[in-house]
């Protein structure tokens, strides 16, 4: 498993697209990243469009049914939140739907897991959110869960918050599903992605890149795991302008707090830019949304064909 390329599809709001065309949008944006070089397709798992994006009553499509939508209607992506918030499932039940989604898509779901943040949808949707160490005090034994049965083991723990008695999960496609963690936490996210994931998304300010790459390795030597087998990627705002007009035009869309993980430009500026600042910055992949156009068709093949031969190179 690798994610070298990811589309994220964070944003459902379209102009002049009525909500019974609202997923064949989505699906006609996943099928454009599969044919431009992308491995991987990514949605939020989020009930409300996040601050910073849009407001809380606009459009937001449950992940994992779109994800099992998204499945016959593309062929060799692979499938993913970026990223799941723990908070919000029971984990065996999240193991036992991360790999009905492996079976329904062939083999090309990758589970992306985090601690959890959004405290209003927490509030609103009657989840606890509880504290910073709650949520990955939960987190830890969620993986604890998941991973085993994402091995086709039984799970079993009588933990602070969660409960298995030898759960099973089956069927099972493949010998294992890979595991994803997102997020920036250096002493706690990190060491768990050290024990159990495949890939970690790093999330942070783009001049922290190379703090973060080192911490993790540091992370891995710990445990006595070769770093290589840890594989990263960073999430980008892409505000991709197909002229350098455009690109102003959009640079003024970007929020405050957003504008460290921003890249604003043509699509070659960007490809540039995502070299220099993510790439060489020691991290392996990149995922990028498009929240202003993406949707418009052939914007996601125009990104992908610029982007496509920095991380196969």
């Amino acid at each position: 498993m690798s994610i070298r390329l990811g589309y994220q599809i964070p944003n459902f709001t379209y102009p002049g697209v009525p909500v019974e065309d609202l997923f064949d949008t989505v699906a006609a944006q996943a099928r454009e990243a599969e044919s431009a070089g992308f491995d991987t397709v990514l949605v939020m798992d989020h009930f409300y469009q996040l601050p910073g994006i849009g407001t809380p009553d606009q459009a937001m499509l449950e992940s994992y049914t779109t994800l099992g939508a998204l499945a016959p209607v593309t062929s060799t992506i692979q499938l993913s939140t970026l990223v799941t918030g723990n908070t919000y499932r029971n984990p065996a039940h999240l193991a036992k739907t991360v790999t009905t989604l492996d079976v329904v898509s062939k083999g090309r779901a990758i589970l992306g897991i985090g601690a959890g943040w959004f405290e209003r949808e927490h509030h609103d949707f009657g989840y606890e959110f509880g504290t910073f160490s709650d949520r990955f005090e939960r987190l830890e034994e969620a993986l604890t869960i998941i991973a085993p049965m994402l091995k086709g083991e039984e799970a079993s723990l009588e933990g602070k918050w969660y409960t298995a008695r030898g759960a099973m999960n089956n069927p099972r496609l493949r010998p294992s599903i890979p595991i994803m963690l997102g997020g920036q936490g250096e002493k706690k996210t990190f060491r768990l992605a050290a024990r159990f994931a495949d890939h970690l998304n790093i999330i942070c300010d783009v001049d922290d890149l190379p703090r973060k790459v080192a911490v993790l390795r540091e992370r891995c030597a710990e445990i006595g795991r070769d770093p290589a087998t840890l594989p990263t990627s960073y999430l980008v705002m892409g505000l991709v302008g197909e002229n350098e007009q455009e690109a102003k035009e959009l640079a003024g869309l970007v929020p405050e707090d957003r504008r460290s993980r921003a890249f604003v430009g043509t699509v070659e500026q960007v490809a540039e830019q995502l070299q220099e600042k993510v790439l060489g910055a020691g991290v392996d992949g990149i995922c990028i949304n498009l929240i202003a156009n993406g949707h418009r068709p052939g914007m996601v093949a125009q990104v992908g064909a610029a982007l496509k031969p920095l991380v196969t190179a």
